[in-house]
């Protein structure tokens, strides 16, 4: 379980993060991460999509909690004030625990990579 202060709870939240911030995929989930300086925030916030197309109520719900163990020692080195969304795809729900993590960590380090100029 995230600490209610690491958890992203509303929607606008959620849009700022997916619209603004960083997003890179791998085959069984896409993350979004938004670095902003911070204003009040101490540490760093995470959410989770997973929609209907992933399964039903008890395949989300596994989906999800495996992400919310797999995301919570990866906030702490998060920078203090970024969000990070964490959107599951429909590969997620047969996917084990170890592809899970290897997408994460991988679409996490894609996503705090610095861009490349054009």
């Amino acid at each position: 379980m995230l600490a209610a202060t690491q958890r992203l709870r509303r929607s606008a939240d959620f849009a700022a993060a997916i619209r603004g911030g960083r997003r890179a995929g791998r085959g069984t989930l896409v993350v979004h991460l938004l670095i902003e300086e911070p204003a009040h925030a101490s540490t760093a916030r995470a959410g989770f999509v997973v929609s209907k197309a992933v399964g039903n109520a008890v395949v989300r719900n596994k989906v999800r909690r495996r992400l919310r163990h797999l995301v919570r020692p990866l906030l702490i080195d998060l920078p203090p004030g970024a969000s990070l969304v964490v959107r599951a795809l429909p590969p997620a729900a047969e996917a084990g625990y170890a592809d899970l993590a290897t997408d994460l960590t991988g679409a996490l380090a894609s996503a705090r990579r610095p861009r490349r100029p054009r």
